[in-house]
């Protein structure tokens, strides 16, 4: 029985495709691909979840706007589309190094961290090269959500760095892995490895 046809039967029976890649140990991306090739992916398998300590399975919370707010994010900008169906931001962003939040319709989709810094990680969003998968993913979903929004707009939080037992421990890094771990952004890919 090939991969493949143990992906789609596991499906069947109700795994997620990150439930799929854990049990046969494989790369949750090639678990996704193949039911999404088959057009078997629903959206009730892909959802983020996570497990209560007794195995149940619970949503994880969407992450809303005021939340971000309240945790030190502020508006920055603004995906829009350009006449020409490229995407263009409506603000500058800093240069600095932060975590930013992709929110549509005052729920975050999407949170990154920039650690070459906001203004030039946000640019390979707008123009990827064609080597960057992530950047491609996404450029592509948000073109795809301004045919119906008129906009996605871009939080943005500079934590500082800290040091812990006299380690140097990176702010925005931590912040991005712990929002992806308890907060559901159905555009994150680690999001549902984060369970």
């Amino acid at each position: 029985m090939s991969i493949s046809t143990n992906i789609r039967a596991l499906a069947r029976e109700g795994l997620s495709p990150a439930e799929i890649a854990r049990q046969l140990g494989i790369r949750y991306q090639h678990a996704y691909n193949v039911l999404r090739a088959d057009g078997s992916l629903s959206a009730a398998k892909h959802s983020s979840h996570t497990s209560e300590p007794d195995g149940r399975d619970r949503a994880k919370p969407p992450l809303m706007v005021g939340i971000l707010a309240q945790g030190g994010f502020n508006l920055a900008s603004r995906w829009r589309l350009s006449g020409d169906g490229n995407l263009m931001l409506d603000q500058a962003l800093p240069r600095v190094v932060g975590v930013y939040a992709f929110v549509k319709e005052d729920v975050a989709q999407y949170v990154g961290v920039a650690t070459m810094g906001l203004a030039k990680r946000l640019y390979f969003y707008g123009r990827p090269g064609i080597t960057q998968r992530t950047s491609l993913r996404i450029n592509a979903i948000i073109k795809n959500e301004l045919l119906t929004v008129s906009a996605i707009d871009i939080y943005v939080a500079l934590p500082p760095d800290l040091e812990w037992n006299g380690l140097p421990i990176h702010g925005s890094a931590g912040l991005e892995l712990g929002l992806i771990k308890k907060y559901a952004l159905p555009w994150n890919m680690r999001s549902a490895l984060n369970r």
